[in-house]
């Protein structure tokens, strides 16, 4: 049986805040190292000691003192990277040294090897030597006690190295969410198999389990669900044992075979049910016991993947503790005409030229919800207002950034 539907019609930007006002962060979790890679810090990160610890040097040449400079001085012996020289420096002597070693007690100065001449165990350096040259004190980089690194920093190659350098073997970084994906309907069948008369692929799983990934959740895939009431929530409520989310694709309008908003009513409790958005308007929220989400997103292909990028990725990222919650936002030249749709806000998928110094935005053809050609190989996303005038043709407009072209 089709009604209509009881939801009210919410404006896209007011469910984007509402989602976010109901996310929760989640707890963290101490890791080793090697797991800690994309991940969020979850306190901040204060150095236990000196970086460097002692002082070292920075060139291959001869550790001195400064106002030896000039003439012939004694190479007394040599400091390599973990074999220190031992004791202090002599007057009027070298110590051999190599870039990283530690400078001897005593030298003020490292003179390049280029700048030197060796023989017979002595060495030739220039006059006018500068005490400091061409070594690190100690502290030069860190500074004990210093706050290097914030909580909500992402842990990319340069702070898992500094982590290291520090002495941490393992960090305390925010969970990520274990999401519960599941497609829905009795027309779908799996990718390999041939389909019969009035059933399609399922393509959605694939699509949303590479968005979910990329938003650094851990995904279960739970297969496709029956239109079958009972054998729906026997699913989703195992799912929701050991998950913090549930996002399933379909079942989300209002024929007599779409179950997941009435099992979500069941459940929890349904925030939002329709969304002046195209694609996307059956786009559902709810929110479930003991902090769980759901995210109800519509079957069409790209409606399912633009809610996600919406709605979704941005609630992903605040349980994982990011401070950045959004895709990146760049200033773009319309290459076409975007039509508006009406009293609805629609996101219209581009690709991004550079032209005279500029990027300009050229549609990606037919703007169907189930063109997903229409979202291959698009570069950004850019937000029609409704009504009915559209933007024209050169106009500047902000666009979402999903990729940067090479």
């Amino acid at each position: 049986m089709m009604q209509a539907s009881t939801y009210p019609l919410l404006d896209a930007s007011e469910v984007a805040s509402l989602v976010l006002e109901r996310t929760p962060v989640l707890g963290a979790e101490e890791l080793p190292l090697a797991d800690c890679w994309a991940r969020v810090l979850a306190e901040d990160l204060v150095a236990p000691s000196d970086l460097p610890a002692f002082p070292s040097s920075a060139v291959d040449g001869y550790a001195v003192r400064a106002a030896d400079g000039g003439g012939r001085l004694e190479v007394v012996g040599e400091s390599a990277a973990g074999r220190p020289f031992p004791g202090p420096l002599p007057g009027h002597a070298a110590v051999r040294i190599l870039t990283g070693a530690v400078l001897p007690v005593g030298a003020d100065c490292v003179v390049m090897v280029e700048e030197t001449s060796e023989h017979d165990g002595w060495v030739e350096v220039p006059t006018r030597l500068e005490a400091g040259r061409n070594f690190h004190r100690v502290g030069d980089d860190v500074r004990r006690g210093e706050l290097v690194l914030q909580a909500g920093e992402v842990l990319g190659p340069a702070e898992l190295g500094l982590a290291a350098a520090l002495g941490f073997p393992r960090l305390r970084v925010h969970r990520r969410p274990r999401v519960a994906l599941l497609t829905t309907g009795d027309e779908l069948v799996e990718v390999g198999r041939t389909p019969g008369p009035g059933q399609i692929v399922d393509s959605n799983r694939w699509a949303l389990l590479g968005a979910l990934q990329e938003a650094g959740a851990e995904v279960s895939l739970l297969g496709i669900a029956p239109d079958d009431r009972v054998a729906l929530r026997s699913l989703v409520q195992d799912a929701l044992l050991d998950h913090d989310v549930l996002v399933s694709s379909g079942g989300v309008s209002v024929g007599s075979h779409d179950l997941v908003k009435p099992l979500l009513e069941e459940l929890g409790e349904v925030h939002v049910g329709r969304v002046r958005l195209k694609p996307g308007k059956p786009f559902t929220f709810a929110t479930l016991p003991e902090g769980r989400l759901a995210f109800g997103l519509p079957g069409f292909p790209v409606s399912s993947l633009v809610t996600f990028e919406v709605f979704v990725r941005p609630a992903l990222r605040k349980m994982q503790g990011h401070r950045a919650l959004q895709r990146p936002r760049l200033r773009v030249r319309l290459g076409y005409e975007a039509k508006a749709a009406g009293d609805r806000t629609e996101y219209q998928r581009v690709t991004l030229v550079r032209e005279d110094g500029e990027f300009v935005a050229r549609t990606t053809g037919s703007q169907s919800s189930s063109r997903l050609l229409s979202l291959a190989g698009a570069h950004a996303l850019v937000r029609v207002p409704p009504g009915d005038r559209g933007i024209p043709a050169g106009a500047m407009v902000e666009a979402i950034v999903l990729s940067l072209p090479a």
